[in-house]
């Protein structure tokens, strides 16, 4: 009964497996179920970029310095997930989680837009990213002197950052 849909395939090098892993990640993109990456429930990528944004999060609250590009992507990863590492780190994916991430975003935006699902092309990547709306991007960009004073940073932020200098608000919190 299954026989005609589902088969085995063998992956005989890295780009086979790249590939594989990026058809699966944006199965609910093709599928019109989701927009992005992030909003694609219960694929690896979600899971690698949520616990990525977690680790960085946390890495930035304890005010450590963030180290290599390489060791944060290698230790920010999901422990039942296999990690990226580069050719350098045994057991690992060879390919860096980043460049992964860059790869499968930019095979989504080029999906055919008639097609069903796709990444919309007109959304900067980065936007999407660090989930932040257009408008307030723009308004931020266009506003940047007015809108800030002697900080500048969202608005979770700029009130973590006043609380830490027992100060009520700064320029920018609203």
């Amino acid at each position: 009964m299954w026989e005609g849909r589902y088969k085995s395939q063998a992956l005989l090098d890295q780009a086979a497996v790249l590939s594989c892993m990026a058809y699966v990640d944006l199965n609910p993109i093709r599928a019109n179920i989701a927009d992005t990456l992030e909003d694609s429930d219960f694929t690896s990528i979600q899971e690698r970029i949520a616990h990525f944004k977690a680790f960085t999060a946390d890495v930035m609250k304890a005010n450590k310095p963030l180290k290599q590009k390489d060791n944060i992507q290698h230790e920010s990863q999901p422990a039942q997930l296999k990690p990226f590492g580069g050719n350098d780190i045994k057991h690992t994916i060879p390919f860096a989680l980043l460049d992964y991430i860059e790869l499968v975003d930019w095979s989504g935006r080029h999906i055919d837009p008639k097609k069903k699902g796709h990444i919309n092309h007109t959304v900067p990547k980065a936007l999407l990213t660090l989930n932040i709306e257009e408008a307030q991007w723009l308004e931020s960009v266009k506003r940047f002197r007015h809108q800030y004073s002697n900080f500048a940073g969202s608005k979770q932020r700029l009130k973590q950052h006043a609380a830490t200098n027992d100060v009520k608000w700064y320029k920018g919190v609203g």
